[in-house]
């Protein structure tokens, strides 16, 4: 995606996303995160609503060991979901290693095979790397999920599965609302956002995210552990110039451990 969703040359890669984070505002809260959402459009667009997922993590980089990303497979078919064999990603800014204790934790799985191919230019998830490299070090491990037609319920039991290693935050990467009117896309992407905070998985669509699937899966995981969620931002691409008559929706959310404290 280099070239393209984001700057190939490292020093003007680092110096936008930089750029982009210190843009937002934020403290460390007293609840760490467990789980984000972030949008995975070329950086002009969405760039400014992902750094407010990424500037609520780094405050705790120093507490984050492993990042579970989970993003929609764009072009290729997938039942289930695929986590890659090789042992880093690459961007301008460096390789990104593959956290291999969590693809040993899920491969055996249902629903979870080992496959490089559905990752092979998934902008979903290599958009995410950028930030995640700015914003937790160059040294974060990261298991890359690319989900397909998948349960929530699948989505979740690996949340739940990799959650149990301490130091880990799941990010979902997706979209909102596309190609619709500004107005139509703010109401839509308002009804999503708030199915998202009352921790309905259901009530997600598959015209409201591109990456449904695993945001379902998130929300199905964050609903069984009765986990708190904060919306940060939501956005469109009109919001950075493009044509209002046809947009895509943006939105960022945090999610912490909820105030009743445990799953039952």
């Amino acid at each position: 995606m280099a070239g393209s969703f984001y700057p190939a040359d490292a020093s003007e890669l680092a110096g936008l996303v930089d750029g982009l984070l210190a843009d937002v505002r934020t403290e460390r809260g007293a609840a760490g995160p467990v789980a984000a959402v972030a949008p995975h459009a070329g950086y002009r667009y969405s760039g400014a609503v992902a750094a407010h997922t990424y500037a609520h993590l780094a405050p705790w980089r120093s507490e984050i060991a492993r990042v579970v990303l989970l993003g929609p497979a764009h072009l290729v078919p997938l039942a289930g979901m695929a986590v890659p064999g090789v042992d880093a990603f690459a961007t301008p800014l460096g390789p990104v290693p593959i956290d291999a204790d969590a693809r040993v934790a899920v491969t055996g799985m249902p629903s979870v095979v080992v496959d490089d191919h559905p990752h092979r230019g998934e902008h979903s998830l290599e958009t995410q790397l950028p930030f995640l490299q700015r914003a937790l070090g160059p040294d974060v491990r990261v298991l890359p999920v690319a989900v397909g037609d998948t349960a929530p319920a699948a989505v979740a039991a690996v949340l739940s599965t990799l959650a149990s290693a301490g130091g880990t935050v799941a990010v979902v990467s997706t979209d909102l609302s596309h190609y619709l009117d500004q107005r139509t896309a703010r109401e839509r992407d308002a009804r999503t956002a708030a199915a998202i905070l009352h921790r309905d998985a259901a009530a997600i669509r598959p015209e409201d995210a591109c990456g449904h699937r695993a945001l379902r899966g998130l929300v199905h995981h964050v609903a069984e552990h009765r986990m708190d969620v904060e919306l940060l931002r939501l956005a469109t691409s009109a919001d950075s110039g493009a044509d209002p008559r046809r947009v895509v929706g943006y939105g960022a959310f945090l999610v912490h451990e909820g105030s009743a404290g445990g799953t039952n």
